[in-house]
């Protein structure tokens, strides 16, 4: 089955002792569980900006002004709901100052509501550890492209 491409973005927010946000959905199709970073598709006329830090709102309550205006893409290939999705997403950063900040579920969507299970602050370290699927697999990679000088710079050559 050939993908779906849905222009989309994801954030990567991050603490402040490096620790990465995730949200675990559980799929309606199958019920299989998947973590990922808060995000979702651009709507039309909607820069990747924009939909980053609606986004981020939406789904965490978090401050929509902490996303950089600066984003890596990645290739994505998802598998969500029955239907397989494709292509490049726009990948930003955003830093809050605090540890673990308090998310607040109030502007999702009915759908999402009633799949998004759970979230957590997960030590940089340990995403390769994370139970489930992880989207996208290549997450630590992400991670050090959005921030070359974290402390996970040297971490592949350890």
């Amino acid at each position: 089955m050939e993908p779906r491409h849905r222009p989309a973005v994801r954030i990567v927010c991050l603490d402040a002792a490096h620790r990465v946000l995730l949200l675990r959905w559980r799929d309606p199709f199958d019920g299989s569980l998947l973590w990922e970073p808060p995000g979702g598709g651009i709507e039309p006329g909607e820069s990747p900006l924009a939909a980053a830090r609606r986004e981020l709102a939406e789904e965490t309550g978090l401050d929509p002004g902490a996303v950089l205006d600066r984003s890596v893409p990645v290739d994505r290939d998802v598998w969500w709901n029955g239907v397989r999705y494709g292509g490049p997403e726009h990948f930003f950063l955003a830093r809050f100052a605090e540890e673990r900040p308090s998310l607040t579920r109030t502007g999702l969507l009915p759908d999402e509501q009633a799949t998004l299970d759970t979230h957590a602050w997960v030590a940089w370290s340990e995403l390769d550890a994370v139970p489930d699927r992880l989207e996208p697999p290549e997450l630590p990679a992400v991670l050090r492209a959005l921030v070359p000088s974290g402390p996970w710079r040297d971490a592949d050559e350890a």
